[in-house]
């Protein structure tokens, strides 16, 4: 019984994943952008979790954890870098345009 349960809601995922694909594909914003590519990794989390379970591998949700932290670390490092340009901005410089008042 939760098997169908899993496996209903496994394609129901799926096609909300669909639906973040037209959005990141029509987005009309970069943010509009990296917010469905955002929720899609976060669906994929979930995907990946209902699937380890609908196998009987529950082991899986392992890697599904795991992805999701590489998700969060990939879209705050996409924010910085449209924020400022460069990766390698320091957090003394961030502070010292704060203090200063240069918000660019």
């Amino acid at each position: 019984m939760m098997t169908w349960f899993y496996l209903i809601a496994s394609v129901g995922v799926l096609i909300s994943m669909a639906l973040m694909l037209s959005r990141l594909i029509a987005g009309p914003t970069l943010y509009d952008r990296t917010l469905a590519v955002n929720s899609f990794g976060t669906k994929t989390v979930l995907f990946l979790t209902m699937f380890c379970f609908v196998i009987d591998r529950p082991d899986g949700v392992d890697i599904a954890l795991l992805y999701a932290l590489i998700n969060f670390i990939a879209t705050i490092a996409i924010l910085k870098f449209f924020r400022y340009r460069s990766l390698e901005i320091a957090l003394a410089q961030m502070a010292l345009r704060k203090a200063v008042g240069d918000d660019q």
